[in-house]
């Protein structure tokens, strides 16, 4: 069993955690209805190119500021998507404990006024993810994981029941896949494959938090040669918290994500499945489907 930081109690840490993630919450939802008055946009987004708006700036401050002050002498990283947009602090990758936060994922779709949004946090051990939240403010729901434990619950702490999906066959699957970052091979890549069913949802945390619920199969993530692809803070704690739910997270030669990489991005393919035990299968067809159809522009 990995032990954590000297002084870190797990328990404690999850309920700190557990916290700060509802407290993240209320702001989200507080923003969230600002927002749904046209002119309060121009007061609230601070960037248009890259959005940003002051609810990811505020929870990003609350969420670091409360891992400082709560444990102050405890030798970990804090890596953070809004600090990396906004500074040029230098992070010790290497660092054996390292926290990534993603305070707002699925920005565009939060502006947009969708429910599609959620604040994922993870703490990375030696680049793979050990302890992973993800909140989905609009459900009132928090997922939690802790090595090979996952669960759900209600700000009231009830529990929130896991029901995975066990379809075996691509076209039974029902796939969810983004909203707001589409391209033409991605779109290609589904016709061939000819799902039952087809979900566009924004926030990667959001379309694991579909998997958990049973509601979808599948999420595949293709980012083309040479264009913008996913972060480091978009999959890590839903890896943690699909993973530990018996569901996979990986490439599409069935290879764990490796995180710390140059800018912190998680490119290519990137299959995650509500079951682990033909997730190998699953990602074997895609690729056949791909390869055979020549449909993505390198070899992979």
């Amino acid at each position: 069993m990995v032990k954590l930081p000297f002084g870190v109690c797990i328990d404690n840490l999850i309920d700190d955690i557990r916290n700060i993630s509802w407290e993240a919450c209320e702001i989200l939802l507080y923003y969230s209805q600002i927002l749904k008055d046209p002119k309060n946009k121009s007061n609230i987004i601070q960037n248009n190119d890259d959005p940003v708006t002051l609810a990811d700036l505020k929870v990003n401050e609350i969420v670091i500021n409360s891992i400082k002050e709560k444990y102050k002498n405890v030798s970990w990283e804090i890596l953070s998507e809004e600090n990396v947009k906004q500074t040029s602090q230098n992070y010790d990758l290497n660092t054996d404990w390292l926290w990534i936060l993603d305070p707002l994922d699925g920005t565009k779709d939060f502006i947009q006024g969708t429910n599609d949004y959620a604040m994922h946090l993870a703490l990375n051990h030696k680049k793979r993810p050990y302890l992973g939240f993800v909140l989905i403010p609009s459900r009132d729901e928090l997922w939690i994981a802790f090595e090979d434990k996952v669960w759900g619950e209600k700000r009231d702490g009830s529990r929130i029941n896991l029901n995975l999906s066990k379809n075996k066959s691509l076209e039974d699957m029902i796939l969810v896949k983004s909203k707001n970052h589409i391209n033409k091979t991605l779109s290609n890549l589904i016709k061939k494959i000819n799902f039952h069913k087809v979900v566009e949802m924004g926030s990667i945390g959001c379309k694991i938090g579909s998997l958990l619920r049973g509601e979808s199969d599948l999420y595949i993530c293709l980012s083309l040669p040479k264009k913008s692809s996913p972060k480091d803070w978009d999959f890590a704690a839903p890896e943690a918290i699909l993973r530990a739910a018996g569901g996979e997270i990986t490439n599409i030669e069935n290879v764990q994500l490796s995180y710390g990489k140059p800018k912190f991005e998680q490119q290519g393919i990137i299959i995650a499945s509500s079951n682990k035990l033909i997730h190998k299968e699953i990602c074997l067809q895609i690729k056949d489907v791909l390869e055979k159809n020549n449909l993505y522009p390198k070899d992979i």
